[in-house]
């Protein structure tokens, strides 16, 4: 054992804690000590819950947050992309309501002939998550070994798993907690977490979508632009080509948030289906696509990339990746032939529209936490969720409504769970007699260039 990891060993966690808390700028071996005493269960929740707070209220150094990413990154197993002999990238965003759109990128960049060893997340907060989604899937193995993880996307370009109990798993730990202590919102806590998993991954580029608006946890565009920043200065610090896309999120992305029907939502654009509802995910889900095709080699450009991402979407490519995927993971495809006949709430509700006018705004956080209320998100740390729970958005901000028109319909695997929602959505949704004016759905892009110059 090295001096410096017996310092460590000698650390008390309540030291670190109020060093943090009273505003000091925690060593090396401090973060080291506190975070391999997360790993091995020797520092209880409370004591966890402690420090997250604290850095949440006092933030971090420069320093601190690259100290902490690499000690989650190296907290235990990491993925070798090397045997692959492909270059390998990855898409990440910091969460939003109704934004499936991991689940059309990964068989798109795959289809392209670049590596995508995607490892996901659960539903945090408001948000929803992708294995959640995924397990949707009859048989669909979310939890399986690195190894496995690279003889798939050596057969199909693409994998789409969960944290491995032993790959950064102070992350597992921590993102957890951070869900019921109220500091989900903390921009290093957030960059940590993204980057540990990402950088653990492989891979050799990545491409963040940074929510902004009031649905993102990022509420105003300079937070959003913060968050971009740190994590294409930690990527690209640890030799990952990175670039982050700030992307407006005021109301839920597509036609569905939930489960079950974010997958239906997928399946059918993959599936050549068409419905007004879905052009925001597709133009976003390309956009994202293209820059992973840029920093890929296979585009000479972003715009490029976007456009053969389309061709690869509107041919059945991407779809053929996707049902290879799945089944290589045991899942059963047979219910993308009819999602919508696979989706069985127990009970659903419609919301009406009770005067005319535009569909003019809504905290799109409260939508999300509507969402939660009815299965769809984790009460607890572990909990369930409902696989067939969710909305069904029937307009988008800007569209005209009738009086009596649908605006929302609601679904859930509980009836006694529709009364919260209902009121939550009708007390957020807002009809006013003029056209609002809404933000483009790209607002940023940030990448290694765009920094040079910028103080962090």
């Amino acid at each position: 054992m090295s001096a410096q990891e017996t310092t460590a060993h000698a650390i008390h966690p309540i030291d670190v804690i109020l060093h943090k808390r009273d505003g000091h700028e925690l060593s090396d071996v401090e973060i080291q000590s506190f975070i391999r005493g997360v790993v091995s269960g020797e520092i209880t929740d409370a004591r966890i819950a402690s420090l997250l707070m604290a850095i949440f209220q006092r933030g971090l150094t420069r320093q601190e947050l690259a100290t902490l990413t690499q000690t989650m990154r190296y907290s235990g197993e990491t993925f070798d992309s090397s045997f692959l002999h492909t270059f390998t990238v990855d898409k990440h965003s910091t969460g939003g309501v109704g934004d499936k759109s991991s689940l059309l990128i990964a068989p798109i960049v795959a289809a392209a002939g670049l590596a995508v060893p995607m490892i996901s997340g659960r539903s945090l907060g408001h948000t929803g998550g992708t294995l959640d989604k995924m397990e949707t899937i009859p048989g669909y193995r979310t939890q399986i070994s690195l190894k496995e993880f690279g003889e798939i996307i050596a057969k199909c370009g693409v994998s789409m798993i969960g944290q491995t109990k032993n790959l950064v798993p102070a992350d597992r730990i921590l993102y957890a907690l951070r869900d019921h202590t109220g500091t989900v919102e903390s921009p290093n806590l957030i960059c940590a977490s993204i980057m540990s998993k990402k950088l653990a991954s492989g891979l050799n580029a990545l491409v963040l979508d940074v929510k902004t608006g009031s649905g993102a946890f990022m509420k105003s565009f300079e937070q959003s632009e913060h968050l971009a920043q740190l994590m294409v200065q930690t990527g690209e610090l640890a030799g990952t080509r990175t670039a982050a896309i700030l992307t407006t999120m005021d109301q839920p992305l597509g036609r569905f948030s939930g489960n079950w029907i974010e997958v239906w939502e997928c399946v059918e654009i993959m599936r050549g289906v068409h419905h007004a509802l879905y052009a925001d995910l597709i133009e976003l889900s390309t956009i994202l696509a293209g820059w992973m095709l840029f920093l890929g080699g296979k585009a000479s450009s972003a715009e490029e990339g976007k456009a053969r991402s389309l061709d690869l979407l509107h041919d059945g490519s991407a779809y053929k990746k996707w049902l290879a995927m799945v089944e290589l993971h045991g899942g059963d495809t047979a219910p993308f032939e009819d999602p919508a006949a696979f989706h069985k709430p127990a009970a659903s509700r419609i919301l009406k529209a009770d005067r005319a006018g535009y569909l003019a705004g809504m905290d799109c956080t409260e939508v999300g936490w509507a969402v939660q209320r009815l299965g769809a998100g984790r009460e607890v740390p572990g909990g369930p969720v409902a696989a067939h729970a969710g909305i069904e958005m029937h307009a988008k901000l800007g569209d005209r409504i009738e009086a009596g028109q649908p605006l929302v319909t609601l679904f859930t695997e509980d009836p006694a769970l529709l009364d919260t929602p209902e009121q939550m959505l009708r007390n957020t949704l807002s009809i006013r007699d003029e056209k609002p004016e809404l933000q483009p759905l790209i607002r940023k892009t940030i990448t290694s260039a765009n920094l040079q110059g910028e103080r962090l």
